[in-house]
């Protein structure tokens, strides 16, 4: 399955990210759709928008269907068929799209029967190894290998440190998905919603062990116009497209990710080049250990005599360890000479007592 991604590039390097040649083998760049609606993200998740691209006849009638737009679209599949006004009562959660049961289910099956198909864009996705020993899991970052350039330097390669890992988003090539989209229109009327879902398929060998199942990734030039082109290609042939794909790379990334808020690089960082930072102390923690490091028990200077204890933190095990004080020791002394007192007064001065 896929349930997490990343797209983080700004909109101009998204979109020379995806140049692409037409067919008249002309190089161009895909226009856009609704580009307000992108919102860069390291971590993106289902009913998030993400940017996928289509063919421009679904949005032109006319136009050439080798012609590309980029269009950020929700993720998780809207069926056109859908009554509810309200989408948080969908039955069902269509954030994923079996590649064994797609001609059978009718939210997908309608969809790409009219060619709705679409290409999803990420930086790379996000899968979580479950430990056999804890329940805790390993989050890892999946991605194609990337190709060395003169900006990239290094950092494609042996990755060593974590700025020569950020040199490599120069010229990154993009991870690009193989999902059906759809077109819903509100019952009660309104802007129509696009959807999408990204179709999955078995894990390819080496990551069986991170996760069984993986995005139907389509890995070349040829492959992304092939499905995109449903008007010169056909259902049945863009689907033989769809399969488990040997190329791809992944590293293990921190449990930061874990959480769909947290929207940093360190998502994407290795694991290895993550640096951890103490937690600095607040300013009252910062008084607190001051104190503790000066007027701990064990260092304590003696009271002054007119000092109020009540006004001076204690321990418990002050207490317990604390020998008697001086002054009660003369305690006794005083008690004898006021019964000697007590003799030799008059009986008439003595204090009465019943």
């Amino acid at each position: 399955m896929c349930g997490r991604t990343s797209c983080h590039l700004p909109r101009d390097v998204l979109t020379r990210a995806c140049a692409y040649h037409d067919r008249q083998g002309q190089q161009r760049l895909p226009e856009w759709r609704d580009p307000e609606k992108y919102y860069p993200s390291y971590n993106k998740s289902p009913q998030s928008s993400s940017p996928v691209l289509l063919s421009r006849l679904h949005l032109e009638k006319g136009a050439d269907s080798s012609e590309r737009v980029i269009a950020p679209m929700r993720w998780g599949l809207v069926p056109c068929w859908f009554k509810e006004a309200d989408l948080s009562k969908m039955p069902f959660n269509i954030t994923n799209c079996r590649s064994d049961t797609i001609l059978e289910k009718q939210s997908f099956k309608v969809p790409l029967g009219k060619g709705r198909r679409c290409v999803v864009l990420a930086d790379g996705f996000y899968e979580w190894q479950r430990s056999q020993v804890t329940s805790q899991s390993q989050p890892y970052f999946i991605y194609f290998p990337q190709v060395k350039t003169e900006k990239a330097e290094d950092a494609t390669g042996a990755v060593d440190s974590a700025e020569t890992w950020g040199k490599a988003w120069d010229n990154w090539r993009l991870l690009t998905m193989a999902g059906i989209f759809d077109c819903w229109e509100p019952p009660e009327g309104g802007d129509p919603l696009y959807s999408y879902t990204i179709i999955t398929v078995d894990s390819c060998k080496s990551l069986t062990d991170i996760h069984p199942r993986m995005p139907a990734i389509l890995d070349g030039e040829e492959a992304v116009s092939k499905w995109l082109d449903f008007g010169e290609v056909s259902t049945q042939e863009a689907l033989k497209l769809i399969h488990p794909t040997d190329n791809i790379t992944f590293h293990p990334v921190s449990s930061v990710v874990n959480n769909s808020r947290n929207d940093t690089p360190e998502c994407v960082t290795p694991l290895s080049l993550v640096v951890r930072k103490e937690p600095k102390a607040s300013g009252s923690s910062q008084m607190m250990m001051q104190w503790l490091a000066t007027k701990s028990p064990k260092k304590e200077e003696p009271r002054s005599p007119q000092k109020d204890q009540s006004d001076v933190p204690q321990w418990t095990s002050q207490f317990l360890q604390r020998s008697p004080p001086p002054a009660k020791r003369a305690a006794p002394g005083l008690l004898d000479r006021w019964l000697k007192r007590d003799k030799e007064e008059p009986a008439a001065k003595r204090p009465h007592c019943q």
